[in-house]
This record gives structure tokens, C-alpha cells and sequence, in this order.
């Protein structure tokens, strides 16, 4: 086996924090940066924590993997479930470490609830549904954490309802105890390859990005808040640089982040449009702002339906497929392409033309598995959330300015972050190009694992580096 190999994942950092004047302010990171390969790493889509993270680590497009958000369908179901680790349809990369005779230490990448098998060790990420479920791969491992570290904190609870202060505080007690558990179990397993996704800054950026991104809307640099959210980062480079002391020589690091952050502009009301422009009805129209899911739809007329989030999934109700379907067979691809124009054309809340992106899975992704949208519409190309709720027809407007599930200071981006520092015959500079799946072909390229399956990604550690200079 080559070189053993260091993944450091940070949830939703944008190339602008880490390669611009932010980086500054971490000596630890901005090291790897100048002394190894960086560039901006294109996400999947949709850019999201669930499908992103498992394309990094798979290869694997998110139809091939059969993810397509933190939630998804059943087979014949209209509801939605929380995603877990065994709605991945792929292998990812400790499976084939494993296979190699290698061990992966793997922390906090989600989807890993419950645990699934590994040769190694492995802790649950942020879909662990609490500090007294089973969170450990070996099981006895959660024990021993727990003795030793206090309960599991995998995520901060509420993280969009708490103040800024008190969010910071949080986020710096959770980043804390995984860093020292990463720390106890590098050191005690010496892993060929660990993996490690830290999601605290997702949640910083989610309640906090206005304090750290100029070009925000609610952008003020006089906020006192601003240097307490500095401080988060300055705090995680201090762990990055305690982590990395323990090192063994000769390890290849990998710094990625799953997808970036931007400013959030506003929000489409997409069910509203929906059943404003006869797409969805229910048995009852409603007469407060409800998320459409708790209502009663009538199935006898609706044709298509969403949910929101980062993005919308839009369904029609096909005939054969849904419980209630009532667009035949023939008449789906009509239906589909006039839906597809008529979002297109959704304005923004001041009449302005938005540049919204409409993909449709079947075209976009190599293969189609699990319960996949009809339509992915990124409205305003993630500059606008998409909100499931509903109102009363005429005053709910479409477009709104802010989000329905609690206060949200950004939106996902397209491009993440790629450091590759330590890489046997390394080259350094600028690397243009590199996309999420790169990851995983560097990894195994890193390692010296060769695969026959049909993978996407380039392996980044040798061969044409775009942009690179030389050693």
C-alpha cells in the first residue's frame, strides 16, 4: 500500500474564506494551501451535505448512489424520511480500503447512522439521532468516547433559532470534542486512511454568514459578532494544527469541503406557485401559512407537488408510479417540458429576470436509483431557497424573503475547497477544474488502490494538473 492518507472535511467552506483574506487568519490551514495543490472544487448537484459528502468518498454520482438531499422517498410513497447510511447505493472509499487490506478511521461523515460495518473504527455523524444512541463502529467503541469525552455532541440542536453568540459558543464546544477525538483514535489506531468531516462550519454559515461575507445583503462590519465568528475559524485552524502534530511522516492531507456558501437573496414559495397555477390542490384551501405536507391533498386533481430546501424536488403524479397518479404515461414528458418553461420564467421579488438552473436527474446522472425528483430546480442558480409552505391564495406571496424553517444567513454554493498537501512528488500552486469526485480517485491514488469499476473523478496526485506549478 502507498502513502497512508488524512482527509480533514469542512462542511460548506467557500473558496473565497479559505484562499482569500480569511486565510490570514489561519497560519495551520494556509500552510497546506501554500505548501501543496488548491483550487475550488466543483460539488454535485445538489450541492448538500448528504449527497456531496457520500459522492466525495463513493465516486459515485448522486442517482448512482440513489441521494438526493437529507431526506428521501419510499418506494409508492409521497412522504419523505430522514436519509441513513443504508440508503446509500455504492460503496464508498473505506470499503475499498478495506477490501485493499488497509484501515479507515472515519469520523463524523455523514450518512453514517447507524453505524455500517468497517475495517477500522468509525463514529456517526450529524444524523446520529442522539447522545444515547449507538454511534460506534465497533459498538463498544461509544462507551469508551463517552467515558472518556462526555456524550457525543454530533451536531448543534436548533442551530437556526440560537442567537449568534450563544451559536458560536456551541459550535466551538462540539468542533472541540471532535478534534480530541480525533486526536485519541488517530493515535490509537494509526489508520492507513482516516476521514474526518467537521460540520460546525455549516452551522457558523447558516446562522452567521452575513458577519463573515461582504458582498451579504446584512453584511455590517461593525458587528461585534463579526470578530466571535472570526474567532470560530481561528479556533479550528489551532485544532487543525494540533491534529496535524500528530502526524506520522509522510502523510498525504487532504483539506475538501463538500460545497461552498453565498449570500441568500430570498425564497420561492414553490408549492404555492403549485397550486396557484393549478398544479396542486387540496381538499381544503388553506387559511394560514402550513407546510403543504401537513395538509390534505386532493390526489384526484394534483399533478405535481415539491419540497423544498437548497433546492426544490418537483414530482409529478404519474400514473403506475405514485398511489394516486393521474398523469398517464403519454402525456408525462408534455407535462414535464411545459412545467419546466413555466418555472424558468418565475421573476424575482423586484420583477427581475432570475437565472434559475432546471436539471432533470434522468438526463443529468449516469444512472437514476432510489426515488428520484422529476425536476431539480435551483432557483436564481442557489441564490433563492425553496420553501414547501402554503397560504392562502393571492397573499402568500411567491417570492419571499425569507426562509420557512427558521432564520438562514446563506445558501449552498456550487464550489468548495481542494488542498492536497504532502503527496509524494508534490506539486504546488493553483489547481483548476478539480470536482468533487476527484477526492476519492486521489485517495485510492494516494494509497496506491487500483479499481476496475467505471468511477467518476480524476486522480489529482499525478498525471496533468491544470493550473499547477511545478515542484
Amino acid at each position: 500500500m502507498g502513502q497512508k492518507v488524512v482527509v480533514l472535511g469542512l462542511d460548506c467552506v467557500p473558496p473565497s474564506f479559505l484562499f482569500g483574506p480569511l486565510g490570514a487568519e489561519l497560519p495551520n490551514l494556509s500552510a497546506l494551501v501554500e505548501g501543496g495543490l488548491h483550487g475550488a472544487l466543483r460539488s454535485c448537484a445538489p450541492p448538500i451535505t448528504v449527497p456531496a459528502w457520500s459522492c466525495m468518498f463513493s465516486g459515485r454520482d448522486p442517482g448512482e448512489l440513489g441521494l438526493y438531499g437529507f431526506r428521501t422517498r419510499e418506494a409508492g410513497a409521497v412522504t419523505q424520511r430522514v436519509v441513513h447510511s443504508g440508503d446509500v447505493l455504492g460503496a464508498r472509499v473505506w470499503d475499498r480500503v478495506g477490501a485493499a487490506g488497509g484501515r479507515t478511521l472515519s469520523l463524523f461523515v455523514p450518512p453514517s447512522h447507524p453505524p455500517p460495518p468497517i475495517e477500522g473504527a468509525l463514529v456517526s455523524c450529524l444524523l446520529t439521532p442522539g447522545a444515547d444512541s449507538i454511534f460506534t463502529e465497533p459498538r463498544r467503541l461509544g462507551s469508551e468516547l463517552r467515558a472518556r469525552f462526555g456524550d457525543y455532541r454530533m451536531d448543534v440542536a436548533d442551530f437556526r433559532k440560537l442567537d449568534g453568540a450563544a451559536l458560536i459558543a456551541e459550535l466551538s464546544t462540539m468542533t472541540a470534542q471532535h478534534f480530541d477525538i480525533a486526536r485519541y483514535l488517530y493515535t490509537r489506531e494509526q489508520p492507513d486512511l482516516m476521514l474526518m468531516v467537521e460540520v460546525g462550519t455549516d452551522r457558523l454559515h447558516h446562522g452567521c454568514y452575513h458577519l463573515l461575507d461582504p458582498d451579504s445583503p446584512a453584511h455590517d462590519g461593525s458587528d461585534p459578532l463579526r470578530e466571535a465568528a472570526v474567532d470560530y475559524y481561528r479556533t479550528l485552524d489551532r485544532q487543525v494544527g494540533e491534529f496535524l502534530s500528530s502526524l506520522q511522516p509522510g502523510t498525504a492531507v487532504i483539506v475538501a469541503s463538500d460545497h461552498g456558501a453565498r449570500p441568500l437573496h430570498g425564497a420561492i414559495a414553490v408549492n404555492q406557485w403549485l397550486m396557484e397555477q393549478g398544479y396542486l390542490c387540496f381538499e381544503e384551501e388553506p387559511t394560514e401559512v402550513t407546510p403543504a405536507a401537513a395538509l390534505s391533498i386532493d390526489w384526484a386533481r394534483t399533478r405535481a407537488w415539491a419540497e423544498g430546501g437548497y433546492y426544490a424536488r418537483i414530482h409529478l403524479n404519474r400514473v403506475g408510479r405514485e398511489p394516486r397518479g393521474i398523469v398517464a404515461e403519454a402525456d408525462f414528458e408534455a407535462e414535464l417540458e411545459a412545467l419546466s418553461e413555466a418555472l424558468g420564467a418565475l421573476p424575482g421579488r423586484d420583477g427581475e429576470v432570475l437565472s434559475h438552473r432546471l436539471l432533470r436527474p434522468q438526463q443529468h446522472y449516469r444512472a437514476c436509483r432510489g426515488q428520484p425528483p422529476d425536476l431539480m430546480a435551483f432557483f436564481g442558480d442557489l441564490d433563492y431557497r425553496a420553501i414547501a409552505t402554503v397560504g392562502p391564495a393571492g397573499r402568500y406571496p411567491i417570492v419571499q424573503e425569507h426562509n420557512d424553517s427558521g432564520p438562514d444567513a446563506c445558501n449552498h454554493d456550487w464550489d468548495g475547497v481542494f488542498v492536497l498537501a504532502g503527496a509524494r512528488g508534490q506539486r504546488r500552486g493553483v489547481l483548476e477544474g478539480a470536482a468533487i469526485y476527484d477526492v476519492h480517485q486521489t485517495i485510492l491514488g494516494l494509497m496506491g488502490i487500483d479499481t476496475r469499476e467505471d468511477l467518476l473523478g480524476v486522480d489529482r496526485s499525478r498525471g496533468e494538473l491544470r493550473g499547477a506549478a511545478g515542484p
